[in-house]
Formats: structure tokens, sequence, C-alpha cells
């Protein structure tokens, strides 16, 4: 029975290198799968999954309007889909969130999606709410702090590298613009 999954955790823990691994398992058995990927993130180029460690995958783009069942339901009218894989799933809307569990319930179709949990100001993203709120799993991939903790939280550097508490939700960025620590860094650095 396909079930809908939320791997999840701060900046780099591996997300994206996870989501490749499990596609390239699907695909050495001779399945099929479905990449996915927000189009808001084109660091990489459009319509790549990139992992930090250099591995990539083409991938379907999709948007904030799009119908993520309807995408689905035209891929599996041109070939069997063995698993659908969502890269930077934080950017989905509830909408879309709600059209990843009728994958899954009515195509019986598993979804891994892979994501940040929470913001640089500690708030849950809207595709991390729902993911949370009514996945089948839930998954930790886990990162370090600078001081050997468990990361958790993401912390947004200005331009020379000090952790800012304002701004749009989101700004994408890597290493030379987020940073993930421990909630106890977090919350000396922003909320205190």
């Amino acid at each position: 029975m396909a079930q809908l999954y939320f791997y999840y955790s701060a900046m780099n823990a591996g997300k994206s290198t996870s989501l490749l691994q499990s596609s390239y398992n699907y695909r050495e058995r001779g399945m099929n799968t479905l990449v996915m990927t927000a189009s808001i993130d084109n660091r990489y180029g459009v319509g790549k999954v990139t992992s930090r460690i250099g591995i990539e995958s083409d991938a379907h783009v999709f948007s904030q309007g799009d119908d993520l069942f309807s995408v689905v339901m035209d891929e599996v009218h041109k070939t069997k889909l063995d698993c659908i894989l969502v890269d930077e799933c934080q950017f989905l809307s509830k909408a879309q969130v709600k059209q990843l569990t009728k994958v899954v319930d009515e195509l019986n179709i598993p979804v891994l999606c892979y994501g940040l949990r929470t913001d640089f100001q500690g708030e849950l993203f809207m595709g991390s709410q729902y993911l949370l709120a009514w996945a089948d799993k839930l998954i930790e991939l886990k990162t370090i702090c600078h001081c050997g903790r468990k990361a958790n939280m993401v912390l947004r550097l200005d331009r020379e590298g000090k952790p800012i508490s304002e701004g749009e939700q989101v700004a994408i960025g890597g290493n030379e613009r987020y940073e993930s620590v421990c909630r106890k860094h977090f919350r000396t650095l922003i909320w205190e």
C-alpha cells in the first residue's frame, strides 16, 4: 500500500542526495520515477535536482498554481509510475499537498517529499505544515550545528555573514546565505 512520506531537516542534511539515491534505487530495479522540484529554486538550472556532492537528475518543475494530481495523471498515461519524488516540498501549497495525498490514496503510488521544516524565523513553511499534518511517515534527516549538537534550525545571513531575523519568508540561497544551527544557538542569535 502506497504512503506519503515527508523527509525533513535543516539545510545541508542531504535531502536532495537522499531523494536522488531513492530515485536511483527504483530505477536500478527497472521501475519508473517522477522527480519534481519547485520552480522557485533554479540555482542549479531549471528542471534539475542537484545535490551538494555533485549528483543531479532532470526534474519536472512545479509552480504554486499547478495541479500535481493532473501532472501525475498526465505522466501515468505515458508510462507506469512506481514512485513520485518531490524536492523543495516546503514550497508546496496546501492544495498541492492535498493533491499528493490523492496520488497516494487513489493511484496507489508512493510519494516521497523532501524539504525544510521551518524558515529562518523558526516558522513552518506552508508545504511543511500540511505534510507534517497529513503525511503517513515523518522522517527527520539530521545535520549538525558548529557546536556538535543536532541542527534543527536555519539562520539567514546578511552579506557580512551576520544572522538576520527580518525579511520575506523565501529567499533562495545556499551556504553563502544560510547556516544550520541547533535551537540553542538559534535562540541566542535570533529570539533573544
